[in-house]
Order: structure tokens, then C-alpha cells, then sequence
């Protein structure tokens, strides 16, 4: 900056680090300035909406992504940025037309599905959601938050069995996951494997589900 005072990328990069540092307000200095030298530059709005979402300003945030999107209306990860401050602000309808949007522009991004697939569960479409859950497993395979939500909405429909194998393959994963254990646990002990949901739910004790103990009282001291 000393050198070359118009230098946008000095100004975004260091509003960058201060991000990393949590120093949001002095990150928007930053972006304010790369975007004052290139009223067009789009990761300056992208990351300065980022900001504004830290400190809670998702109004200020969804005019940044808005403007970014304006400047290149084909970029996927913005569409999902804007979708995740949607569904903060709960307009899930349109958290799910971005993502939407960001899978017809990258049908390979992985979180878009899976972001639609949450929204889809809470509008209490859990095939829909199953669908993209398995559309994400698709893409990557080993995506353990895709394989916990498929084994909720499973459970949802009564498919435990299904879910059981989801929880596996989470705890295949990440093998210290109490939540995992204890989702399992229960699972098991809807379809009549008590030993093994009891073990389930003691392990998802012993690493620090204490709800765990509560459905141990509840189903497996008799």
C-alpha cells in the first residue's frame, strides 16, 4: 500500500487477515477501500457482506452478496452465502431458491445440496431431503454431515433400519461422535436391538452425551 496506494487486492487480502483475527469492523475498512478504488470488485463485496454476517448485520450482508451476484451472477458459492443469511433471517423459501441457483451453476458443489436438504427437513419434506443428502454423498463420499441428516430424516420415516446404517457410516468416520452413537442407539432400540442401543448409548455417555443416560434409565435397566 505504501508503494501503490490503488492496489485493491493489498486492502481485500488485509481485510482477510483481520477477519481471521476477528477485527470485523477494521476488515470492512479494508473492503470500503478496495471498493472505492473498483466499485465492481466482487470479492470485496463477498467478503465484506462475510463481515457483516459476523457482526450480525444480515440485511447489510444480503445487500453485499446481492451486489456481488449483480456484478458476476455465475459465481455458486455466493448463492450459498446468501442462502445461508436467508435462512437465518428464516425466509427458507428463499434460502432455497440460492441454492437452488448454486446447483444449476455447479451441480458438483457438494454443501449446496446439502444446505437444500436441511431446508427441505424442516419444511418437513424428508424424501426431498433424502434425495439431496444422497446427492451429496455422491459427490463425496465421505461427507459425514450428509450421512447424520439422511439418518435423521430416515428416522423421520420410520426407516431405522436405514438410519442405522447412516449412523455407522458417521461413526466410521468420526468415531468419537457421541451424537452418532446416541442417534444410533435409539434407532436400534426402535426396531427391538436393545443390547446393542444400550451399548450405543452408553458410548455416546462416555463421550459426553449426558442426555445419553436419561434413555438408559429409561430403556435399558429393566
Amino acid at each position: 500500500m505504501e508503494i501503490d496506494s490503488n492496489y485493491k487486492e493489498a486492502y481485500e487480502d488485509r481485510g482477510n487477515a483481520k477477519q481471521q483475527l476477528k477485527d470485523y469492523r477494521g476488515a470492512m475498512i479494508d473492503y470500503n477501500k478496495a471498493i472505492k478504488i473498483d466499485t465492481s470488485f466482487t470479492k470485496a463485496y463477498k467478503d465484506r457482506g462475510n463481515a457483516k454476517a459476523e457482526l450480525q448485520d444480515y440485511k447489510g450482508a444480503l445487500a453485499d452478496y446481492s451486489k456481488a451476484i449483480e456484478i458476476e451472477p455465475k459465481v455458486a458459492d455466493v448463492y450459498i452465502i446468501r442462502g445461508d443469511v436467508k435462512k437465518k433471517l428464516l425466509d427458507l423459501r428463499g434460502a432455497m431458491t440460492d441454492y437452488n441457483k448454486a446447483v444449476d451453476i455447479s451441480p458438483e458443489q457438494p454443501d449446496a445440496y446439502l444446505k437444500r436438504g436441511l431446508i427441505k427437513a424442516e419444511l418437513q419434506d424428508y424424501r426431498g431431503a433424502i434425495a439431496d443428502y444422497s446427492k451429496t454423498i455422491d459427490i463425496n463420499p465421505y461427507y459425514a454431515g450428509a450421512y447424520f441428516n439422511r439418518g435423521f430424516a430416515r428416522v423421520s420415516l420410520k426407516d431405522n433400519n436405514g438410519a442405522i446404517s447412516d449412523y455407522s457410516k458417521v461413526i466410521e468416520i468420526y468415531p468419537d461422535m457421541a451424537e452418532a452413537y446416541y442417534n444410533r442407539g435409539l434407532a436400534k432400540i426402535s426396531i427391538s436391538q436393545k443390547e446393542s442401543g444400550c451399548l450405543d448409548l452408553s458410548k455416546a455417555g462416555e463421550l459426553g452425551a449426558e442426555k445419553a443416560y436419561e434413555q438408559i434409565k429409561r430403556y435399558c435397566n429393566q
